[in-house]
């Protein structure tokens, strides 16, 4: 049998080419594959900021009085984040295995958030890494770690949440509660009248937090240039803040005598209610949708959430306590649909059981 030119052609071509290469001294390797890095490997996302992206109250799915296993998820290693899960990596960070992080669908998920978080790193009592490249014995900056891990992971989307501690949150809610289970229902005092929270909404605080915002996610461009990403190779996602109270019509508890408090965990006087809902929310929403502007990053996009609760809200009518709704647990069916989305807010007679003030 006569084999066409062309066979002929290419099995004698090899040998020859072989023997040419080693007579040069050349030595042709095979392609190595590329380490991950920023466009190459499997896609993550990661999260940076405070208590609303770090999958704070991650544990628990509701809120019951009777037990509290009816409404916890996750158990006590919810937040176990290190390489083992037998600890958190920064203490009472409270990175939750159930963290939007986590989005699934061939996308890997990162968190550096962390509960309490401000724009810039705190040290005191607890360790709060704020937005920024601190680095310290306690460990570093959010936007550090995230510089860090770009480097060495195809991050796609960065995804924040940060702000509201600047605006002093949790002290905010602490005040309502305060003034709503000790002054009484003929002569309440209202928080949005103290003048420790009328302060953080001041023009001059807005404009103050606003800037700091901007800082924080120009701090998160800085790292994702360091870590050798094209402005273009990735995306910012800014998320503002839900509603986590209904407004004054929306309670299912009246506002008389204790039980807004000592039943659903939401001791805020109807007025306070509106007000939060009507003119502090939207205030510090206002400050992030700014920020986002003010920091120049090109492509950056807002997650409005400031409904996403709506309907689902802590002490809400239309859904309620385990108990309340005649559910066993978490798990039964229809959960998801009838109890509340939000924990309940907790006072210091809490402090020894399975949940945090």
């Amino acid at each position: 049998m006569v084999l066409p030119r062309f066979s002929l052609f290419r099995r004698s071509v090899a040998p020859v080419a072989a023997l040419a290469l080693a007579a040069t001294g050349l030595v042709v390797q095979a392609p190595q594959a590329r380490a991950d890095g920023p466009g190459q490997g499997t896609p993550y996302v990661a999260t940076l900021g405070d208590s609303y992206i770090s999958g704070e109250a991650g544990r628990w799915a509701g809120s019951s009085n009777s037990s509290s296993t009816a409404a916890d998820a996750l158990g006590r290693t919810a937040y176990y984040d290190n390489a083992t899960h037998t600890a958190e990596q920064i203490n009472r960070c409270h990175r939750s295995a159930s963290a939007e992080a986590y989005i699934g669908g061939g996308v890997n998920g990162v968190n550096f958030a962390c509960s309490g978080a401000t724009t810039s790193t705190t040290t005191g009592t607890y360790f709060k890494p704020g937005i920024d490249f601190y680095s310290g014995s306690a460990g570093q900056g959010q936007a550090a770690m995230l510089q860090s891990f770009a480097g060495a992971h195809n991050v796609k989307m960065v995804v924040v949440s940060i702000g509201g501690n600047d605006f002093n949150f949790a002290s905010i809610v602490q005040t309502c509660v305060t003034d709503f289970l000790t002054t009484p229902s003929w002569l309440p005092s209202y928080c949005k009248n103290d003048s420790s929270v009328k302060a953080n909404f001041t023009a001059a605080n807005v404009a103050a937090v606003r800037a700091k915002i901007t800082g924080a996610l120009q701090n998160v461009r800085t790292a994702m240039r360091n870590a050798g990403y094209a402005d273009n190779g990735w995306t910012l996602v800014v998320q503002n803040y839900a509603s986590p109270i209904p407004s004054s019509a929306g309670f299912r508890y009246s506002q008389s005598g204790y039980t807004r408090q000592s039943t659903g965990g939401c001791g805020f006087w109807n007025a306070d209610a509106d007000w939060a809902n009507s003119t502090a929310l939207p205030t510090i929403n206002s400050a992030v949708q700014g920020a986002v502007s003010d920091s120049g990053i090109a492509g950056a996009k807002v997650l409005n959430l400031s409904a996403a609760f709506n309907g689902r809200r802590l002490c809400e009518k239309g859904v309620g306590l385990y108990e309340e709704v005649g559910l066993s647990s978490w798990q039964s069916a229809g959960a998801v649909d009838r109890t509340e989305w939000v924990n309940q807010i907790r006072t210091v007679s809490t402090a020894t059981s399975n949940y945090y003030i």
